[in-house]
């Protein structure tokens, strides 16, 4: 009996791992990422703010733009996309437009709020098609690929 009891466990460990590295919702690895991402700052050094629930956004599709290990896009520049952007994206090879249900992904529409990667934000900028960002929503990290300035010249709302 004891040794059934340490295999299911065993086996719900591993399989809650899988789980959170698909970014589902894992009640075992779940404590660990509310800690780290409670603590998250936005570019202003303040608290990381929700970008957006409808559709809902963030890598963890928790309607922030927060980071771990897990994100290698980079996903933290919290963005009011834009038809020129959601276009560009789309040249780039990445659609955003299109929905995809198997990564609970709506597709977007202009105006809606999304979790942009930093360095396709940058690179949108410097085609001229970047679009505005909330900067009380984008996470500290931004700031390791644009500049606080960059984002500035692009914000919505104002440092206070």
């Amino acid at each position: 009996m004891k040794t059934l009891f340490f295999s299911f466990t065993l086996f719900l460990f591993f399989a809650c791992t899988i789980q959170a590295q698909t970014q589902e919702n894992c009640l075992l690895d779940q404590s660990k990422t509310e800690l780290t991402m409670s603590e998250s700052k936005n570019v202003l050094g303040g608290p990381l703010q929700t970008c957006c629930t409808s559709p809902m956004t963030g890598f963890y599709r928790n309607g922030k733009c927060e980071t771990g290990p897990e994100d290698r896009g980079i996903h933290v520049v919290c963005a009011m996309v834009t038809k020129e952007f959601l276009e560009y994206s789309k040249a780039q090879g990445n659609d955003l437009m299109t929905p995809n249900p198997y990564y609970r992904f709506p597709g977007l529409k202009p105006g809606d709020g999304w979790c942009l990667c930093a360095s396709r934000w940058k690179e949108a900028k410097n085609a001229g098609v970047a679009p505005p960002v909330i900067l009380a929503s984008t996470h500290e990290n931004a700031l390791k690929i644009v500049t606080l300035e960059e984002l500035e010249e692009h914000a919505v709302d104002t440092q206070n």
